[in-house]
C-alpha cells in the first residue's frame, strides 16, 4: 500500500472512531479563566449565609459583602469578572415576561430586590437566553465557568459555578455556597442536577460551539 493512501485510511479511521467522535456538545466558555478565578477568590472570604429579604439599590445592588447565598456566588462572579449585572438583566426580563417565570412566591410583579437571587428565576432567565445545555453524567460535558443548578435532597434549589480543578475521580469541582461559606468541592454528581448552562452575556446570548 502506498504511504499516502495508508495515511488517508488512518486519518479516516481516526475521524470516525468512537474516541474521535466523543466530543462535548459545546466549546468552553471564552471567559472561563476570569470566571473561575473570580469565583475562587470568594472562597477566601468569610461569607455568612443569610437568605433574608434585603432592599437593594438598583442597578448594581448587592447585600452586605460579608453575607450571601448560593445565587450571590454567581451574581457577584459575573458582575466582577464580566461587568454583567444579573439584577438588572433578570428584572428587565421579568417585567417584560412575568408570566414566563415561576410563581413559587405568590408575586404579582417583578421585584428588583430579590428576583435575581432566587435559583428558579436564574434557571428560567438562563434558559430564555439560550444558555441551557444538556444535563448529562459525563464529566467532560461540564467546562470551567459553566453554571449548574441542583435540587439538594430532591427539593432544595441550589446553584454554583464549575471549576477548572477536578476530583481524584476526574469530576469537575464546583464553587458554591451551600450554607457554610463559599467552597470549592466535589458536588457536581453528588445530588440531583436540575440545569446546566453556559452563559455568554453578549447581544446574541448564544452558547459557543466548537
Amino acid at each position: 500500500m502506498r504511504p499516502i493512501l495508508s495515511s488517508i485510511l488512518i486519518l479516516s479511521w481516526l475521524a470516525f472512531s468512537p474516541a474521535a467522535t466523543a466530543k462535548t456538545p459545546y466549546g468552553a466558555h471564552p471567559n472561563s479563566v476570569q470566571l473561575v478565578e473570580t469565583a475562587r477568590a470568594r472562597t477566601h472570604l468569610d461569607i455568612r449565609y443569610d437568605p433574608k429579604y434585603v432592599r437593594l439599590s438598583y442597578p448594581g445592588g448587592d447585600v452586605d459583602p460579608d453575607t450571601g447565598v448560593c445565587t450571590d456566588v454567581v451574581i457577584r462572579t459575573f458582575r466582577t469578572a464580566l461587568n454583567f449585572d444579573f439584577q438588572k438583566a433578570v428584572h428587565e426580563d421579568m417585567r417584560a415576561n412575568f408570566s414566563s417565570y415561576p410563581k413559587n412566591w405568590g408575586l404579582k410583579r417583578a421585584d428588583k430586590n430579590i428576583d435575581h437571587r432566587r435559583v428558579p428565576n436564574l434557571e428560567t432567565f438562563l434558559k430564555r437566553k439560550g444558555a441551557a445545555l444538556s444535563v448529562t453524567k459525563n464529566p467532560e460535558d461540564y467546562r470551567p465557568g459553566d453554571i449548574v443548578s441542583w435540587r439538594l435532597g430532591g427539593r432544595l434549589p441550589h446553584i454554583g459555578i464549575v471549576s477548572d480543578k477536578k476530583s481524584e475521580w476526574g469530576t469537575p469541582l464546583v464553587i458554591h455556597n451551600v450554607g457554610g461559606g463559599v467552597v470549592e468541592d466535589d458536588l457536581l454528581f453528588n445530588t440531583d442536577i436540575k440545569g446546566h448552562y453556559r452563559f455568554l452575556p453578549q447581544p446574541n446570548m448564544k452558547p459557543v460551539r466548537p
